[in-house]
Order: C-alpha cells, then structure tokens, then sequence
C-alpha cells in the first residue's frame, strides 16, 4: 500500500474493532482533537481500543521478549494500518483500586519528596528517606502498621462467655460451631474442661484460651492432628481471618465484632512516635500531610535551606499543577480509594503538565467527569496546556464546555451498537452546531428548567452530618420527588448521602448505585448479568424435554474441542498468545447436539445471539420479557444477550447496572424505594441523558424517591428539587448553600451552580 507523507495528521485506515465499520479518519497533530458521540457509539473503540492500544503495543515491541512478558498486553487492535503514530500516555478516568496504602501525597510523588526533604534538613536527624514512609517498618507505627486506623477485636462479641465449648455457637464465627473444623483445635487439645463455662476459667486456662502463640502440645490426646500447633483464640483470629483475605470475603460476619476507629497511638498519621519527633520549623512530616494541597504549598515557601531548593522547586512545581486544575481542596494525607473518578483523573493529568516530554499523543478519556462546570475551566486550562507544550490531545468527551475547546471533532453514530461505528462529522465546533447529527442537535438544543414541580411527600431530617468535611449539618431531605445534589467537585455531596444512608431507619429500602464499575469478566454477558440465561435454558429443557444444564457452554453443553471458549488459545511463550475461532464450533461456544435442539425455530446460540429487544418482542409476556424490560428502558434494547460486558463502554455499563436494580418489583410493586445515583451522567452523550431522565421521572411517578448526586445541568434543570453544598472544595466547602427548585436556585444569590442553569 502507498503511505502518503501528510506528517501533520495520524492517519487510521480500516478500522473495524467492536462495532466501528471500516473507519477512515485523520486527527490532527499538536491540536486537541475531541471524539463524540452517543454512549456505545464507538468512541472508546476507536480512540482507547484502536489507537491507543496500537500505539502501547507498537512500543511495548520495542522491548526485548523477555521485558514484554511483565508490560500491561494490550489486545491486537482490529485495524488496516495507522500511519504517523506518536507514543500515546492514556490518562484513564477509572477510580483508583482502594488501597489502603495509598495517598493523594504517595499517588502524586510529592510524599517520596517531602521524605526526602525532612531527612535532609529536618531536625532531630532520625533516619533517610526510607525511614518517613509509613510503608516501612521503620517508619511505621507499630501498633496500627501504617494504616492509621485500627481493626481490634471485641473478644466478648466473638465469645459467650456464659457457655462452654460444648454448648452450641459459643464461639460466633464460621467453623467454629460444635464440631466444626476450628472448634476441633480447641476441644480435642485436651487443654479445657469442654463442660465448663468459659467465665470460669482460671486465669492460666482463659490466657491458654484467649492469648496463647502458637506451641506444640506435650501431650496431646490421641484424635489430635500429629502436626498441628495449638494456637490461642484471638492470634489465630488475626492472623487467619481478621488481617488474611477471609476477612475481606466475610467482612459482613467479622466487622461487627472489631472496634474501628483512627490509630489511638499514632492518631491516623501512620507514621512512629520517633519520626514524628523529627520537625521543620517546628512542624513534622504528618502535619504537613494533614495541610491541604494550597497551605502544603504556602509552608513550603517558608522552607529556606540551601541545602532543599532542588527538593523545594520540584514540590512546588507539583503542588501548583494540583491547585492549578482545581484540587488544591485535598489533602495529601487522603486515602486514594476515597477520591472520586475525576478526581483521581485530574490527579494524573497534574502529574503529565509539568512533564517536559514532547510530540506525545494524550488520550484522556472523559476529563469532565466529576466536574462542576465552575471546575471545568480549570481542566480547559490544563488540557491545552499538554496542547501548548507540543503535544497532540485526543479527547473522549460529551461536555459542552470541552467540546468547545476542540481544533477538531469527530461524530461517531448514528446510533449505539451495530447502529453505530460510523463517523458522522468531521470539523469545528460551529461546524457541528450547524450539522444535523444528534450531537450537534442537542449542543444547539437548550433544555428549559423544570417549572412543573412535584411538592414532597414530607421530608426527611438529617441532623448533626459529620464526615469528611461535613460539620453537624443539619438539613430536609425532601422524599417522592427527584432531588438533585449539586456543588462543585470535593464540596461534601457523596458525604451528605453517605450520612444519610447511616441514619435513615430502613436501610434496606435504599439502592444505591455508585460509580464503581460492575464485576466484568470474559463470561459476564447481558443474559448472565441480569440473570436470564437461565430462563431461556429452562424454556429449551422444557420445549425439548431434556436437562436445562444442556445448554450451557460452560458446563455440559459446551464445545468439546474449546471448552465453551469459542477461541482456541495458543500460548507462544515471550510472544503474545494467538487466539483463533474454534473450527469445530465456528466460535458459537456449543456443542454440535446441542444446536439441534429448537424454540420458535432458533437454536440456543441464535436465541442468545439476539438483541434484547428482538429477544423481549419473541419471548413476549414471559419472564425472560420481563426481565429484559428494564435493560430497554435504560435504551439498552440493543445490547446482544451474549455480548462481553468487557465490549461495553463505561456510561453502558453503568445503565446496565441500573438496569439490574430496576427488575420488575421495583417498578411496578406498591412498595417505594429511595434510589441514590451518584454521577448517573457519567459517559451519557446529551441525547440518553434525555431518556434516562424521562426514566427516573417514570421511578418517581410509581412512588419512588432519586436523589442525584450530578454536575450534569440539563438532570439539574429536571429536578423538582435541589440541594447544593459549598461554597469550594475540601475545607471550603461542606456547608448547605442551597435548598429549594431549580427555578430558585437560578435567582438565588449564594448559588454557586444558579449562573449555569441560567445559561
């Protein structure tokens, strides 16, 4: 094939990864190119899947076998040819996994040199570098292990006391019953009297009980395991269920017999008494970490010594690209798991606008999410900052305001699904006003505000909200309406819901759906997720008199040749694995007898090869119609009932999600429910924010209560009431602002988000 030699543009030929139909397209270099288009139209198929993933491949190549075998593998993108690829730093808008050793100050860098600088010139001298980290055995606290908070057992909702290990359930935790294989260690060690009550033990039997390390019996009883070491009660709870991964797998059984609670011997700083003794200017390492992103920055100008300006420059360059894109409310000390998805996104962009690499390709996928629109001139600022150093910025993005900002836009559509995958429009952001797709129709289109309001059916009082930065708030929550939680980024809206979930009386008529993904693995298809594969296994067992296990490819049904995989993996050592369809199946998953079974002239791999509405419309006034409902008025009707949710982008993956709760019982049972949706906006181009809003009015309608919590103005401007938290982020904010309907809040004087629903 001829390669042309237009250097200025990268240049996708053929590109037909998930659902894009034999792309075409040029992108511009050192400009700020933004995709859109509706949610599942195939932006993220080509932008993440098709280009970013060529570009990491291409570059992972350039590394010995050996070295590629520990790098992230990308998927082998479905794509003629891409010419003029620049290296790509994808900046994803995922949320940090929830490690509890992990901190806005580590994630960032500016912990390793905030360490580094209190070992230089931090006063007494207690230690390098090393010794300031709380992931360290010299700097952590012991008592807590550098978490900064405590799980401690209360031995006496473990124990009854009043009983005696032959009595039933005197020890409440799984196996440890009479009989049970834990219960075994104790009662067959020969140590207790099994029919004594365990109050009165003698002090030498209760510290054997309770408190013994592990030790070898002299002379244990004969049913004794010949190997096995005695250990007392509550090590052995620590060590293998309370600190080990069972803990985390029962946490509903063992969470409610541990005190938690901030570390009382380090007071949350994670870090050792010694450590902490080691001031600058009479200030430790944890109480700088404790300061907010700006006052971090303001002490750090106090800083004189000769020997830190290196350290003092670098910090300071770090701190300003924070406060520069609008995060100077957090604190370096904060948990990275307790960030939301913009804010971790923007952590990362903060980490690239300094960086002094240049001819990069930044592909950020949705950099709105999670922002106010008071917060987005700040990311205005800061993606055209990567623009200005040379680089070239590929935008996934739905938002007005970032959209604006484009030197170029590409339209994906016309639909979702297999309507979609075709690029629609190509130029300006005035071009695209004037263009007739959907995009450019709801971008020109401006919603009104809701004047038709629903009055609440009485309200809810929440006193004395403390979290985060929420102080004794006091507020009415007003039920049957939709509510929407306005205020800008980091100013105390998850933290008013989450005390409002705490104190409501009937925690169990709350749903609350939050941002983090949903369980996805290769098998998860929209059948399995919303539980309705089964049903159409039990319709083919029942019409054709056989075992409903039959038709399953992941059991007896399956391809013998491909174990139900459809693929055939072929391992090629430092190479990348080589998947090919299975010949035998023709990558249908099924085995050849089972295909010859029918229900309405389709076999089971058609059947499951349906969309869900043409599934719904076949099987109509069954329960597999009923359970596929709620996935159409979500509009996800076009999802296939065997597609991976893996293909799924994130704002389908959050409407199937939804679509899971909203089964039949919730929508049309008498019983009301109170929906908590935080960000439901997330990845929804204008015109499914449209339906999914006509929606939740249908929820409300049947007796329901949403609160939002959203930045999205056009669900704002739908809500029948709103309540806003402010005034700023972090310390400047957690205050109730406003309360009252949109009409109001656009005349009220205090509202930081009023102006833009005016606009």
């Amino acid at each position: 094939m001829e390669h042309s030699h237009d250097f200025d543009h990268i240049i996708i030929r053929d590109a037909t990864e998930n659902n894009l139909k034999h792309v075409n397209v040029k992108i511009p270099k050192g400009k700020i190119t933004v995709v859109t288009g509706v949610s599942g139209s195939g932006k993220s198929s080509l932008v993440l899947d098709t280009i970013a993933a060529k570009s990491r491949r291409e570059l992972n190549d350039t590394f010995p076998y050996f070295t590629q075998q520990y790098l992230p593998k990308y998927g082998r993108p479905h794509v003629g040819e891409i010419e003029n690829l620049p290296i790509a730093i994808v900046i994803e808008q995922r949320k940090p996994t929830s490690n509890s050793r992990s901190t806005v100050g580590t994630y960032t860098d500016i912990y390793a040199l905030l360490r580094l600088l209190f070992s230089r010139i931090g006063e007494p001298f207690v230690g390098y570098s090393d010794a300031f980290s709380f992931n360290h055995p010299s700097g952590s606290c012991p008592r807590c292990s550098g978490l900064g908070e405590i799980r401690e057992l209360d031995i006496h909702k473990l124990v009854d006391f009043d009983k005696s290990l032959n009595d039933e359930d005197t020890i409440h935790y799984i196996a440890f019953h009479k009989g049970g294989w834990r219960w075994i260690r104790y009662a067959y060690s020969g140590l207790f009297d099994l029919d004594k009550k365990i109050k009165d033990y003698t002090t030498e039997e209760l510290d054997l009980f309770l408190n013994s390390p592990q030790i070898k019996l002299k002379n244990p009883p004969s049913n004794w395991p010949k190997t096995a070491k005695y250990e007392g009660l509550i090590p052995r709870m620590y060590r293998s269920i309370i600190n080990s991964e069972e803990g985390l797998l029962h946490a509903a059984a063992i969470n409610p017999m541990l005190i938690m609670g901030t570390c009382p011997d380090c007071g949350g700083t994670r870090l050792n008494e010694r450590i902490r003794s080691c001031k600058i200017g009479g200030i430790n390492i944890a109480e700088v970490t404790a300061m907010s992103i700006s006052d971090c920055h303001k002490w750090m100008e106090t800083v004189n010594n000769p020997l830190a300006e290196d350290i003092k420059r670098a910090t300071i360059e770090r701190l300003s690209a924070l406060e520069e894109i609008g995060l100077g409310y957090l604190t370096l000390d904060r948990a990275i798991g307790t960030l939301s998805g913009g804010e971790a996104q923007r952590c990362k962009i903060a980490k690239y606008i300094n960086s002094p690499l240049s001819d990069v390709m930044y592909i950020l996928d949705e950099p709105s999410v999670g922002l106010h629109n008071h917060d987005i001139l700040l990311m205005q600022k800061s993606v055209q900052k990567l623009k200005n150093h040379g680089n070239t910025v590929i935008l996934v993005e739905h938002h007005k305001e970032i959209i604006k900002i484009a030197d170029h836009i590409i339209d994906m559509g016309p639909g979702a699904g297999m309507n979609g995958g075709e690029v629609v429009f190509e130029g300006s952001y005035e071009e695209l006003l004037q263009s007739h797709t959907l995009t450019g129709t709801m971008l020109s289109t401006k919603g009104v505000i809701k004047e038709q309001v629903r009055k609440p059916k009485e309200y809810f009082l929440l006193e004395n909200a403390s979290l985060h930065n929420l102080e004794n708030i006091i507020v009415e929550l007003p039920m049957g309406v939709m509510c929407g939680i306005a205020g800008v980024a980091g100013s105390g809206k998850s933290s008013l819901m989450e005390c409002f979930r705490r104190a409501y009386p009937r925690p169990e008529e709350i749903v609350y759906i939050s941002q983090k993904n949903i369980g996805i693995s290769l098998r998860s298809t929209p059948a399995t997720y919303l539980d309705v594969a089964d049903d159409i296994r039990k319709l083919f067992a029942k019409t054709n008199k056989t075992k409903a296990d039959l038709f399953s490819f992941n059991g007896k049904g399956g391809c013998p040749v491909c174990q139900g995989k459809g693929v055939i993996v072929n391992d090629m050592a430092f190479m990348d694995a080589i998947e090919t369809t299975c010949e035998a199946c023709g990558g249908l998953r099924y085995s050849p007898e089972v295909l010859t079974y029918k229900v309405k002239g389709l076999n089971i791999a058609e059947v499951m090869d349906l969309t869900a509405n043409k599934a719904a419309e076949l099987f109509c006034g069954s329960v597999i119609a009923k359970k596929l409902e709620p996935l159409r008025k979500v509009g996800l009707g076009y999802l296939h009932l065997n597609q991976s949710l893996s293909t799924l982008s994130g704002g389908e993956l959050q409407r199937i999600k939804l679509a899971s709760y909203l089964n039949a019982s919730l929508l049309n049972n008498h019983s009301s429910h109170i929906f908590i949706m935080d960000e439901p906006s997330d990845g929804l181009h204008a015109g499914d924010i449209k339906r999914i809003t006509d929606l939740f009015e249908a929820m409300v309608e049947t007796g329901n209560t949403i609160f939002l919590i959203e930045h999205n103005i056009e669900m704002l401007k739908s809500c029948d009431w709103l309540i806003e938290l402010g005034p700023g982020g972090g310390a400047m904010g957690g205050k109730v602002i406003f309360t009252g309907t949109p009409k109001a809040m656009t005349e009220s004087q205090k509202s930081v988000t009023g102006p833009y629903l005016c606009g």
